[in-house]
């Protein structure tokens, strides 16, 4: 900010500042995004070949291969749970939860101008708009 005596000119110039760094950041979520994306392929794909590995083991009887850098074998899987009838799992198995507050719901109403005890808007703060095209 050297050479700015300006008020005008120095908040044009944090104002330009920030709009560079929102633009950074915005490549850099789209990039976030496109890895994102290309991570949840990679593990896709090393879990398909898992998946053929298995079948072909399993197909040929092969129990065990065992390689210098690593061993494959297959194993019994665990049994995972399968609820057949809610209604008839007795209570000792149900986790009681507090109640949430429905926020986005109270907001609704308070701004149809519904009175909510316990509940009201707040005054808004102003803001700053930034326009670029």
């Amino acid at each position: 900010m050297e050479g700015i005596t300006d008020l005008h000119e120095m908040i044009a110039a944090v104002i330009r500042s920030a709009l560079v760094d929102e633009a950074l950041a915005s490549g850099l979520r789209r990039r976030l995004d496109e890895m994102g994306e290309r991570l949840s392929r990679l593990e896709l794909r090393g879990e398909k070949k898992r998946q053929l590995v298995f079948k072909a083991m399993s197909e040929v009887g092969l129990k065990k291969l065992e390689q210098p850098d690593f061993t494959a074998s297959l194993r019994a899987g665990t049994p995972t749970l399968l609820i057949t009838a809610k209604s008839e799992i007795p209570t000792e198995y149900w986790v009681p939860q507090q109640p949430r507050l429905a926020r986005l719901a109270l907001v609704r109403a308070l701004k149809q101008g519904v009175e909510i005890p316990g509940a009201l808007l707040s005054n808004s703060q102003p803001g700053l708009s930034v326009r670029t095209k």
